[in-house]
């Protein structure tokens, strides 16, 4: 069958791939285009591979907010080259929308890329193969209320609801929406800059509280103190650790001098209903992911030498 130049257009724009490439494809499968994308598909998966070892720690972290449902991923890639990419922009805003359907990252993974006939785990290895850089989709996060609303808040943005720092606040209330948005995004910006550990003290990871005790008790006692003065001293300084770590003690950095759970009472009182923060996500791009350290003169040398 001869290869026409239509039949490599239409291969390419269904692929994604190389005009070469597809061209390549059609003659290795005789014009057939379901086999050629087949055969295209094996060398990504073949490309991706031999790109798998290198470290993606850039990229963009993405968000969707439909209704009472609010979901955030992470795709990293190898250069934040890569997230001006128009390709890649589009990629990550689809997977922030599939991602509302999903349970967690393997269910997300595992749903259908529209339009491609592949799943989200295929279409990634597609993206390997024509944009040329290692990815990871990392991590997702889905939350919702039952009655109020989901704020997100992208700080930076690159474009719309793609970034590098993503927060999304989950609001239950049966206040306007006007006030409730007004809330979550003075909430979302805080979390963006103060990075909490948790939502309430009682959420805190308990052995993280311990191992600050434990910190904390040794220095009462190597001060000379008194047992009970020195047990005062180390509640002291957990309330500290506490309004330092914990969304709800912390002071917000909007006015400087009040408590979040009382900036939300505050709210609540103006807007004539009980709001309660049930909870927030905040994904910082790269977070986590230990980086290569390059030396760029020895490299230059060895490729000279």
């Amino acid at each position: 069958m001869t290869v026409t130049v239509a039949l490599v257009k239409e291969l390419r724009e269904k692929s994604g791939a190389g005009m070469m490439d597809c061209k390549k494809a059609l003659g290795e499968t005789n014009g057939n285009l379901d086999a050629a994308i087949d055969w295209l598909r094996t060398k990504g998966l073949s490309a991706a591979a031999k790109k798998s070892g290198r470290v993606a720690a850039e990229g963009l972290v993405g968000i969707a907010v439909d209704g009472t449902r609010g979901a955030v991923v992470e795709l990293n890639a190898e250069t934040d080259f890569v997230a001006r990419n128009s390709e890649f922009q589009s990629f990550v805003s689809s997977l922030a929308n599939l991602a509302l359907g999903a349970t967690d990252l393997d269910g997300l993974k595992a749903l259908d890329f529209p339009e491609t006939g592949r799943s989200v785990a295929d279409e990634l290895t597609q993206k390997i193969a024509t944009i040329g850089e290692n990815m990871s989709l990392r991590r997702m996060q889905v939350v919702e209320v039952s009655n109020g609303t989901i704020v997100s808040y992208m700080h930076n943005a690159t474009a719309a609801g793609l970034g590098r720092i993503g927060v999304l606040v989950a609001l239950e209330s049966t206040a306007d929406e006007v006030a409730l948005v007004s809330l979550g995004k003075q909430i979302a910006m805080h979390i963006a800059a103060t990075s909490p550990a948790s939502l309430s003290v009682e959420d805190l990871d308990t052995e993280a509280v311990a191992r600050e005790r434990e910190v904390l008790i040794d220095q009462a006692k190597s001060s000379g103190k008194p047992q009970e003065i020195a047990e005062k001293m180390v509640e002291g300084r957990m309330n500290k650790y506490y309004q330092e770590v914990v969304l709800l003690e912390q002071t917000s950095v909007i006015d400087g001098e009040t408590r979040i759970a009382d900036v939300i009472a505050n709210a609540g009182r103006e807007a004539g209903a009980d709001i309660a923060l049930t909870a927030f996500v905040r994904f910082n791009l790269g977070e986590g992911v230990e980086k290569e350290e390059s030396d760029f003169a020895s490299e230059v040398a060895a490729q000279l030498a």
